[in-house]
């Protein structure tokens, strides 16, 4: 299953498929076999980078709209 990444209004990022998510010094984490993980959008989960449900205690708003990005800058 190809990956999916859906950004939610106010919450996480989901990500659902083959992934695997590295810590900075490329070690991965353990997910159990899990297919489907949300990431923390708000900075305030305590199983950072994992979603903990904070947002919704501290009432996390930022609304997502998909758009087109700037072409990358020229690689000098």
């Amino acid at each position: 299953m190809p990956t999916k990444i859906t950004a939610s209004h106010n919450g996480p990022l989901r990500i659902e498929g083959d992934f695997e998510i590295l810590d900075p010094s490329g070690k991965a984490f353990g997910l159990a076999g899990r297919t489907a993980i949300s990431l923390c959008r708000c900075g305030l989960s305590a199983n950072k980078p994992f979603c903990d449900g904070s947002h919704r205690r501290v009432e996390f708003s930022d609304q997502v709209t998909a758009r087109d990005l700037p072409p990358p800058a020229p690689k000098v």
